[in-house]
């Protein structure tokens, strides 16, 4: 955001030593940041941001801290910015408030987790112990932003396909409810024998109509086991491995992963974290499972002097192609370029992954409803002919 000339003030008030993780908030700053809800207009309000409004506040950040504003002049700049009862508006503030009583940036970013992943406040530390935040916040900027374009083209791709799917499983459900049940009444009244498929189709129709409420009660105790299960280790080990493995997704998925890895890897080395403490980062925000244990595992195995590339590779979560390139970084000393190089290399497969994906499932999907619907058209039909044929 623009921002015109601003009186000059000192230097940014970055603190510029490394501070280790801060502790649980205690009692009296959970006090502050309940009186500061209230200020808001009382606890229903938001004390978050999406990911958009980090991306936006991020920006905004490092212009103002170029212009020559102090963090905490900004960041109550930013806050007075923020609507009334908006998530800005109660992080920037609560932000301002604790670098007044004198926590460091990165230790107040770490107090508020819903709305900075681990990625944000240890990129700050980082920026503190090394001066240059204006670099990591635009460095930042940039994560988040590639992040978001690799989630927006994902959700793009699906959006046609689950519309088509939604609207033909209405389409069936109608023709089941509405349609069969008075059909069904005309072949009873002639007393014909039916063929099978006519037979099938009027159980299911009779099954739907008298025991529908019992089959929404199954379904949606099923999808609320399936999340709570999805959430334990072990199901979520499941999960995120069935993705890198099913057809059609795991190109997308799996792609998407080693971009989103790389990049993230790259933000952090090229901003002086060591690479034990980009591992871990990265473990925590891959978000895959088992990407996330082969990050661990690696992360173990550095500590006792091996390279990434070889405890990666040993994993076989990696393809060849990722840890040859991290190995040739590796040698050459240049770890950040060679990570930069795979994630562009990893978000052009994901780009083209999506292509193939929606050409593919287009067609599947209007194959697949027009075999159902083509069931009950011939159903019915054979039942006509069977009937006729009968009166004749």
């Amino acid at each position: 955001m623009g921002y015109a000339k601003r009186p000059s003030a000192s230097a940014p008030a970055v603190k510029t030593a490394a501070a280790p993780s801060s502790p649980a908030p205690s009692a009296k700053e959970s006090a502050d940041a309940s009186i500061w809800k209230m200020q808001l207009g009382g606890g229903k309000k938001a004390t978050k941001m999406s990911r958009v409004e980090v991306l936006l506040f991020t920006s905004e950040l490092a212009d103002l801290i170029e212009a020559g504003m102090t963090l905490g002049q900004a960041l109550q700049a930013l806050a007075s910015q923020g609507e009334e009862g908006s998530g800005q508006r109660f992080v920037c503030q609560d932000l301002c408030d604790r670098i007044i009583r004198g926590e460091t940036f990165s230790d107040a970013c770490a107090h508020h987790p819903q709305t900075f992943e681990p990625l944000f406040p240890n990129m700050i530390r980082a920026a503190e112990a090394s001066g240059a935040m204006v670099e990591v916040l635009r460095r930042l900027g940039e994560h988040y932003e590639t992040y978001d374009n690799m989630r927006g083209k994902i959700k793009s791709a699906l959006s046609y396909p689950v519309i088509v799917l939604i609207f033909g499983i209405v389409a069936v459900i109608a023709a089941l409810v509405w349609i069969i049940p008075k059909f069904q009444t005309v072949f009873a009244s002639m007393g014909a024998t039916l063929p099978l498929p006519t037979r099938i189709l009027i159980g299911l129709s009779d099954a739907l109509i008298h025991h529908g409420w019992i089959m929404a009660i199954a379904l949606v105790a099923a999808v609320w086991w399936f999340k709570k299960w999805k959430q334990t280790p072990s199901g979520r080990l499941k999960v995120d491995g069935w993705k890198l493995k099913a057809p059609l997704v795991k190109g997308i998925v799996a792609a998407g992963a080693y971009s989103s890895l790389a990049y993230t890897l790259k933000t952090l080395l090229a901003n002086g974290v060591n690479v034990l403490q980009a591992l871990k980062i990265a473990e925590e925000t891959c978000g895959n499972a088992v990407i996330g244990a082969a990050l661990a595992e690696a992360r173990k195995r550095v500590t006792d002097g091996t390279s990434i590339s070889g405890p990666l590779a040993s994993s076989k979560v990696f393809p060849r192609m990722m840890t040859d390139m991290l190995a040739v970084g590796e040698q050459a000393g240049d770890m950040a370029s060679s990570l930069e190089h795979i994630g562009k290399r990893y978000q052009k497969d994901m780009d083209r992954n999506i292509t193939t994906f929606t050409n593919a499932l287009e067609p599947i999907l209007i194959v697949a409803i027009a075999g159902i619907v083509g069931f009950i058209a011939i159903s019915i039909l054979m039942a006509v002919f069977q009937v006729s044929s009968t009166l004749g």
